[in-house]
């Protein structure tokens, strides 16, 4: 199998698993355990994966985030939840920015529902599951394509986005600690941090378990947002730091169960 091949099953593994042990890997692809953590010295140094001891992992750290295959495969009930309250912060005609996540991706597939719309957005999935939507004015953000993050970002995205307004920009993030919102990647930011400048309203959406977490770029401050949306009740301490703000946090369980 050539180099480029076993990269591949290996990332594809990743996806599946989340996690990977030299010595399987070995076994399983007939190779050394060198050439294995060379592979792996490979894609970590495409920000593709995280070495850890004795093999590697594509969950989510500090300075990493984990690729968007496997982030759509996770939570995909939380995901929905919250897309359903996000859905109803938005009435037809609205202009709507969403950016990139598989979070957004779920919001991206509900938006019909409220057309006609105007959907900004630099989300692969989001671009993918609207364009043949009628009632959809879909506007695509240019920029350069991340396979991990299934996006577009870059100079290109945020000087599209400095000439674009929205209604409300739907913004999600992979760590949040007290009053704080965080991102591991620094281009990421700018282009989420541009879509908070064009937005008149600005909706945070954020699984519960992201909370209590940092990642090496500060995104936002809590209270730069309208709304923020989770899908269960956090920590008690984040709750104590929100309530203690005074900014409101919307559960998505608890919203579902209202309606119900």
């Amino acid at each position: 199998m050539k180099r480029e091949d076993r990269q591949k099953a290996i990332m594809d593994l990743l996806v599946t698993q989340g996690e990977v042990e030299v010595d399987k890997l070995s076994e399983q692809f007939v190779v050394s355990k060198m050439t294995i953590h060379r592979d792996l010295d490979d894609l970590e140094s495409e920000g593709m994966i995280r070495k850890i001891r004795g093999g590697a992992t594509i969950e989510s750290g500090t300075r990493f985030e984990s690729d968007f295959r496997y982030r759509e495969r996770q939570s995909q009930g939380a995901k929905m939840a919250m897309a359903e309250v996000a859905l109803s912060l938005i009435d037809p005609g609205m202009t709507v920015m969403v950016n990139d996540g598989s979070m957004a991706a779920f919001l991206g597939k509900y938006l019909p529902r409220k057309r006609p719309l105007t959907v900004i957005t630099n989300n692969a999935a989001i671009l993918d599951s609207l364009r043949a939507e009628s009632g959809i004015a879909l506007i695509s953000l240019g920029g350069s394509y991340s396979s991990k993050f299934n996006a577009y970002f870059g100079s290109l995205t945020e000087t599209c986005l400095a000439n674009l307004r929205a209604d409300i920009s739907f913004i999600s993030t992979p760590a949040i600690s007290g009053l704080e919102v965080f991102h591991m990647d620094d281009v990421v930011v700018k282009s989420k941090r541009a879509m908070m400048r064009s937005g008149t309203k600005r909706c945070l959406l954020v699984n519960h378990a992201r909370f209590d977490h940092t990642a090496l770029h500060k995104l936002a401050d809590l209270d730069e947002f309208d709304h923020i949306i989770t899908d269960t009740a956090p920590s008690a301490d984040a709750l104590s730091a929100i309530e203690g703000a005074g900014l409101s946090l919307t559960i998505a369980d608890a919203a579902k169960g209202e309606g119900a």
